[in-house]
This record gives structure tokens, C-alpha cells and sequence, in this order.
């Protein structure tokens, strides 16, 4: 339990220095309002969807791997 909640918190860390990377990126390329804006939201829902899915993971809720045929 407590290595899957070690390996829980890098995943966030992880996770979190390559969302803050990709609205570095989006912030320092000169896109329009409406791009800039599209892409900061997409990078945002797509970064909260992969936590909720990896907490989802931890709690036992979904299984992450293979799907199995005959459960």
C-alpha cells in the first residue's frame, strides 16, 4: 500500500511539472486569443481526466491493464 501510494504521488509530480511545461510552451509561442486560449483548457482537462484516472487506478475502482475476457 504504501509503495502504490509512493508511486501515486511521483505520478503527480510527473504529471504536474509536464502540465506546467505545456502551458509554458503555449504561453511563450504566439498564437491567437482563441488558440491560446482552446489549447490552455485542453492541456488543463486532459491533465485533470489522466489524475482522476490514476486515483481511480489507486483506489481499486478501474483496472488498468489488459481488459479480461471472463471475469
Amino acid at each position: 500500500m504504501i509503495t502504490s501510494l509512493v508511486y501515486l504521488v511521483i505520478y503527480i509530480l510527473v504529471i504536474g511539472v509536464v502540465i506546467w511545461l505545456l502551458l509554458y510552451l503555449i504561453d511563450n509561442v504566439p498564437l491567437p486569443d482563441p488558440f491560446h486560449r482552446i489549447a490552455r483548457v485542453v492541456i488543463m482537462v486532459v491533465g485533470v481526466l489522466v489524475v482522476i484516472l490514476l486515483l481511480l487506478q489507486f483506489v481499486g475502482a478501474i483496472d488498468g491493464g489488459m481488459p479480461r475476457l471472463g471475469k
